[in-house]
C-alpha cells in the first residue's frame, strides 16, 4: 500500500475507532436524554440521538426520506473526497489529512450510526448558561477540523487543482 493511502487508512481508521468507541460508552453508560456535568455551566455529556443532519438539519423529514437523502449524500460524498484525495500531490499533506478527516473518518463515523441506528448519537454539550450549541460528537469534530483545513487551502490559494 502506498504511504497516502496508508495515511489515509490511518487518520480515518482512527477517528472511525474513537468515534465508534466514545458512543458505545456513551449508550451503554448513560440513558437517553440524560446528562453528566463535566465543567458546570460549561460543558456536559448528554445522550442525545440526532435524526437529522448537522445541526439537525431535516430532523422533521419523515425518517425514510432522511434515510434515503443522507445515505446518498453520504455515499456520494466519500466518493468525491476519495477522487480529490487521490488527485492531492504528496506536498500537500496537510490538506490530504484534512480530506481524510472530513469524510473518510467523520462522515464513516456517522454513516455507521444511520445505518445501525437511522440516527447519529451524540453527546458533547457545550453551553454557557441556557445557551448550548447543538450537541456532536468525535466524527463532527473530525469533519469539523477538516474542513477548517480545507478552508485554509481555498482562501490562500494553496489548493493544487
Amino acid at each position: 500500500m502506498q504511504n497516502k493511502y496508508l495515511k489515509l487508512v490511518v487518520i480515518a481508521g482512527s477517528v472511525i475507532i474513537f468515534d465508534q468507541i466514545t458512543k458505545a460508552i456513551i449508550l451503554y453508560a448513560l440513558p437517553l436524554y440524560h446528562s453528566i456535568s463535566v465543567i458546570p455551566g460549561c460543558f456536559s455529556l448528554t445522550h442525545i440521538h440526532n435524526p437529522g443532519g448537522a445541526f439537525g438539519f431535516m430532523a422533521n423529514q419523515s425518517p425514510v426520506l432522511r434515510s434515503m437523502i443522507f445515505l446518498f449524500f453520504s455515499a456520494l460524498a466519500v466518493c468525491l473526497i476519495f477522487y480529490f484525495y487521490k488527485k492531492t500531490p504528496k506536498e500537500y499533506s496537510l490538506l490530504a489529512a484534512g480530506f481524510a478527516l472530513i469524510f473518510f473518518g467523520g462522515a464513516i463515523g456517522n454513516l455507521i450510526d444511520r445505518i445501525r441506528f437511522g440516527k447519529v448519537v451524540d453527546f458533547l454539550d457545550f453551553y454557557v448558561g441556557s445557551l448550548h450549541w447543538p450537541a456532536f460528537n468525535i466524527a463532527d469534530i473530525a469533519i469539523s477540523i477538516g474542513m477548517v483545513i480545507f478552508v485554509y487551502h481555498f482562501l490562500f490559494k494553496k489548493l493544487p487543482y
